[in-house]
């Protein structure tokens, strides 16, 4: 069990790390974004938020790769399943259940989920301070519609 909580441990630290980078990233979209003025208000703001969410989903991705690297590396499922199938699964709390850990690395599968959890978390965090951020930059540069009245 030790082994397990020390393997899960690693792999967490190493998807926070990603994540880190990547959060860095959408900040540096965002100011990028503030940067700029424009005439179409309503557009900028799509194009932020979208461009931020595929760089999220893209750490996703990653970190969920990282997982199935960690299960195939360790043998926590038999191979035939699938291991991005099955790190997928427990990355996003989905748990269909037709995958099952080999008993000896029963807890890889919660330690997946409660780091998917936290990541998605995290993401939802950042996609609302980016849409926060771009709102304020709007309204400062005066756009139609933007203004500080139209989000009390």
């Amino acid at each position: 069990m030790a082994l397990q909580f020390l393997v899960g441990s690693i792999v967490t630290a190493v998807t926070i790390m990603i994540h880190a980078l990547v959060t860095v990233g959408a900040i540096r979209i965002a100011r990028q974004a503030g940067l700029k003025n424009t005439t179409r208000p309503q557009l900028h703001l799509m194009t932020v938020m979208v461009e931020v969410a595929a760089v999220l989903v893209v750490a996703h991705t990653i970190e969920v790769v990282a997982w199935a690297l960690t299960y195939a590396v360790v043998g926590a499922a038999p191979e035939e399943s699938g291991f991005l199938y099955f790190a997928f699964v427990n990355y996003t709390t989905l748990g269909y259940g037709d995958i099952v850990p080999l008993r000896s690395w029963r807890l890889i599968g919660p330690m997946t989920a409660m780091n998917g959890v936290l990541m998605f978390g995290w993401s939802a965090a950042v996609l609302f301070e980016v849409l926060r951020k771009t709102l304020d930059h709007l309204a400062a540069i005066g756009a139609l519609g933007f203004n500080s009245e139209d989000r009390d």
